[in-house]
């Protein structure tokens, strides 16, 4: 005899079993990406340098040498890249270029490359002389030989210079959001000014019109970059989804840290995504985001060079350093702005802007007040970093 199966009845949940079931699913679908960056963050994060450092220089060599590198990956850099690295031995420092850091596309003449090295070697020549050394640099020792960008020594027994600059060293925040308007007064221009005696050369603009013509441009350029597939697939890999996700990489810029708000913060991976059709919405709020920023800057500053190398990029990039530092021991918010100077078409407005000809300009930066922002995540200067014979 065979025995047939009776087909089975469907259970009905009952009230109680029903919303415990949506709710685990719910549970589930919320808890999945939660789940997800925790197996990336237990999978290892980069080991990340911390905003601080020693009061007073470390007695041990290895110790000093791990300060001086420490002050000098706190530099800012283009979508915090950090495009840097350091080779130390007993008395000496050497600066190369991460090649694999770089933005080939935006920054195609290594311009804003060589400005980020030279903020970082600023700090490294801040932070010896705060300590009581007499640091030296040479530039592109033996030609660049082996890649080197500059190298810096340093001997015992110098004044202790530089000790205000080297207290803004971990303040120093690059700062997108608006300020409140108001503008510098002129002892604290001159004494910004006073930062750049050599080199390049500062021209000042401020004045409510003239800062609104200088904004147009400004607009017109982030625009113009944003719409660039090329371009923006570059800079959207630096971006990140949150200040999470920038600590776990040790680098990029925290979407929150634009300054945006709304929709341009909810869908980010879409608006700033040059593969996705929401890329229009993104490129026109980044460039009235950027025009409302310098609309509110108290004072804009554009540094220039009278020659187009790396050399004076370098050192244009010390210059710019410690007008940052010096304007955050004055309380000053600033911000760099990059789109006018990486694009041709748009230096010969922006140089006009400012009453300039016949000369480069290098260095687009918005002043003001406002209070201070959060910073970005650094790696670590094991990371960055090799010791020889220390």
């Amino acid at each position: 005899m065979i025995a047939t199966l009776e087909p089975a009845q469907p259970r009905i949940l009952g009230r109680r079993e029903f919303f415990i079931v949506v709710g685990g699913a719910a549970a589930y679908t919320v808890l999945r990406p939660v789940d997800a960056w925790a197996r990336r963050a237990r999978a290892g994060a980069v080991a990340l340098q911390p905003w601080a450092l020693p009061a007073e220089a470390p007695a041990d060599g290895l110790e000093l040498a791990r300060a001086l590198v420490g002050a000098a990956v706190l530099a800012p850099s283009d979508w915090n890249t950090q495009p840097w690295r350091f080779e130390v031995d007993p008395g000496s420092i050497r600066l190369f270029a991460d090649a694999q850091r770089a933005l080939p596309t935006s920054d195609p003449d290594r311009r804003g490359l060589m400005v980020s090295l030279g903020a970082a070697l600023e700090n490294l020549v801040v932070a010896a002389r705060a300590y009581g050394f007499q640091p030296t640099v040479r530039y592109r020792p033996n030609e660049g030989a082996r890649g080197v960008v500059a190298e810096m020594t340093w001997l015992d027994g110098g004044p202790r210079r530089d000790r205000e600059l080297f207290g803004a060293l971990t303040e120093r925040r690059t700062n997108r959001r608006n300020y409140d308007g108001r503008g510098l007064l002129p002892q604290v221009r001159a004494q910004l000014s006073a930062q750049v005696a050599d080199g390049p050369r500062l021209h000042w603009l401020d004045g409510r019109d003239a800062l609104r013509e200088l904004a147009d441009v400004v607009h017109d350029a982030v625009h113009a970059q944003v719409s660039n597939c090329r371009i923006q697939a570059e800079q959207h890999g630096w971006l990140r989804t949150s200040r999470q996700d920038a600590a776990r990489r040790g680098d990029g810029v925290p979407v929150d840290a634009l300054g945006m708000s709304g929709p341009a913060n909810w869908f980010a991976d879409h608006y700033y995504d040059p593969d996705s059709w929401f890329l229009r919405f993104g490129a026109g709020s980044l460039a009235k985001r950027a025009r409302e920023g310098v609309r509110s800057a108290g004072a804009a500053v554009l540094l220039t060079t009278t020659a187009r190398d790396e050399s004076a990029w370098l050192l244009g990039g010390q210059a710019y350093e410690r007008l940052a530092l010096k304007a955050t021991q004055l309380g000053l918010a600033h911000q760099p702005i990059n789109a006018p100077l990486e694009l041709d078409r748009f230096r010969g407005p922006l140089l006009r802007r400012f009453g300039v000809s016949g000369e480069e300009p290098l260095m687009l930066v918005r002043c003001g007040h406002d209070s201070r922002v959060p910073h970005t995540p650094r790696r670590a200067v094991s990371v960055v970093a090799s010791f020889r014979n220390s």
